[in-house]
């Protein structure tokens, strides 16, 4: 049952996308040229990490460049911020662990205060280097882009869902150690989620922005102990055994606190974690979501978006038409039609480089993160099929194919034939599959295809594109045009004769 609470009729959630976090961005480094005050270095540091964490998302879906400019752009303030605001923090956290009489906390405040005033002139260089021009430039690109992934949609869930998983395996590692750096790595994922799910599922965030606010803060104190017990032991200000086993004790007694809060909040049939994975997709509906993810990188990345959705109709007509005649055991296989509808709609992805297009796009699939559902062998399979479903047909012993076992050879060989076979049928005319049919023989099997004009140059396509298809099938594949309907006339309605009843 899902978590999330359904808000009162005519209410909307508050949607801080990345529009929002972009001017914000532009009015805190404003905020900071006037005063680089702690709140004023924290509040352009989340801003900043805001974009830049929405940034890394959509350049799952989106291989645009702008989305790397943007982060460059802001990469040299953000660490010159950082310094400053960890300097800040470790002061902080000095004044609430011990008094002012401690010389442990002397040494360290002293030595944080006077690298402070340099620090602070570095993040004002920083901030007044920033280029608003160009970042101005930037919001307004990418805020188009943006909608390739609109908010609330399967797509977002299933983005949230990625990260979602990535953040529970981080937890369970963690809850299997005290050691600092699992708990980092806990802290990062955990905030790529809550981030991932205020910018792209705002009905989700209103419902978990609180708990999931609270144990990023849990996970930021363990982060701050480790970092300032660190510096301690780096500091040599520690001068006998005793006051440098009092501060050990006091830093982790404030840390098992910190982690044992968490633990109560996300272990059990309480826990957090099951409160939030009801609200992402689930069962069936994963499968749904991946593949809506896969179709905003196909709007993303296809100039031809038309010509590839034509195609992807035909290829899935085809694979239907020879499943109904068992043309193969393979067509049987629910997954592999998958396979095949994911390839048909990403095979464009790569017609936004020159040269090399197919090796291009298949480059690019293997750099994504492989989507819910899917398997590892499942994903390379899709990646290959892009990589042949045009130029030279693939060998078995040479190149990317050379890698793949013979039954995933035949696979591959299965499905790019399906789509060079679609290709060729819309190069002839054809928009869409409806109406194609198949019928098997003991040698051959026979396509009817409706509007199939007739000609040599349609023989010459079709004889090409089915080449590799029929390869794999071991008969042939005899294409013919479809017989068109009968037509029927609608005469007009006769008036019934009249019948007298006999009277007795």
């Amino acid at each position: 049952m899902a978590t999330v609470t359904p808000l009162s009729q005519g209410t909307r959630p508050e949607h801080r996308g990345l529009s929002f976090w972009m001017d914000r961005v532009v009015a805190e480094v404003r905020n900071v040229r006037s005063s680089p005050d702690a709140d004023a270095v924290h509040d352009l540091r989340v801003a900043i990490r805001h974009c830049r964490s929405l940034a890394a998302v959509m350049e799952e879906v989106d291989p645009d460049p702008a989305w790397q400019e943007m982060r460059k752009v802001a990469r040299k303030l953000f660490r010159s911020l950082g310094a400053l605001r960890d300097a800040q923090v470790m002061s902080e956290r000095l004044k609430e662990l011990a008094p002012e009489t401690d010389p442990v906390r002397a040494h360290l405040q002293a030595n944080f205060e006077s690298r402070m005033t340099g620090l602070r002139e570095a993040a004002l260089r920083a901030a007044g280097k920033f280029d608003e021009k160009t970042w101005r430039r930037l919001e307004r690109a990418l805020r188009q882009r943006s909608r390739f992934v609109p908010a609330g949609s399967l797509a977002a869930e299933c983005l949230a869902l990625e990260r979602f998983e990535t953040a529970r395996e981080l937890h369970a590692k963690a809850l299997r150690t005290e050691k600092a750096r699992p708990w980092h790595a806990l802290r990062i994922g955990l905030k790529r989620f809550r981030y991932t799910v205020e910018g792209f599922l705002p009905e989700q965030y209103a419902a978990w922005s609180d708990n999931l606010k609270r144990v990023q803060d849990l996970l930021g104190d363990v982060h701050d102990l480790d970092v300032l017990l660190a510096t301690i032991k780096k500091s040599g200000s520690v001068e006998t055994e005793d006051s440098r086993k009092t501060w050990e004790e006091t830093i982790g007694r404030e840390r098992h606190q910190r982690m044992e809060t968490y633990r109560q909040l996300t272990l059990g049939k309480t826990s957090l974690w099951n409160e939030w994975r009801p609200g992402l997709p689930t069962n069936g509906r994963v499968e749904v979501a991946a593949m809506a993810r896969l179709r905003a990188t196909a709007r993303a990345t296809d100039p031809r978006a038309r010509r590839t959705s034509q195609i992807s109709r035909i290829a899935v007509a085809l694979f239907d038409a020879l499943r109904r005649v068992d043309a193969a055991p393979a067509f049987a296989d629910a997954g592999f039609r998958r396979i095949l509808l994911a390839a048909a709609r990403l095979h464009g992805a790569g017609a936004v480089r020159e040269k090399s297009p197919q090796k291009s796009a298949r480059k690019f699939l293997l750099s994504l993160a492989i989507p819910p559902g899917w398997t590892n062998e499942e994903w390379e399979l899709l990646a290959a099929t892009v990589r042949y479903h045009r130029g030279a047909e693939p060998r078995a012993k040479s190149g990317v194919f050379s890698r793949f076992s013979i039954e995933q050879q035949g696979k591959i060989r299965a499905l790019a034939g399906m789509l060079r076979f679609a290709r060729s049928l819309r190069k002839c005319g054809l928009d869409s599959g409806a109406g194609i049919r198949a019928e098997k023989s003991p040698d051959a099997v026979i396509l009817r295809v409706p509007n199939l004009p007739n000609g040599e140059d349609t023989a010459a396509r079709l004889a090409a594109g089915k080449h590799l298809l029929e390869d794999h099938l071991q008969y042939a594949l005899i294409v013919k045009p479809a017989a068109n309907p009968d037509k029927l006339v609608t005469l007009p309605a006769r008036p019934l004769p009249e019948f007298s009843v006999a009277s007795d």
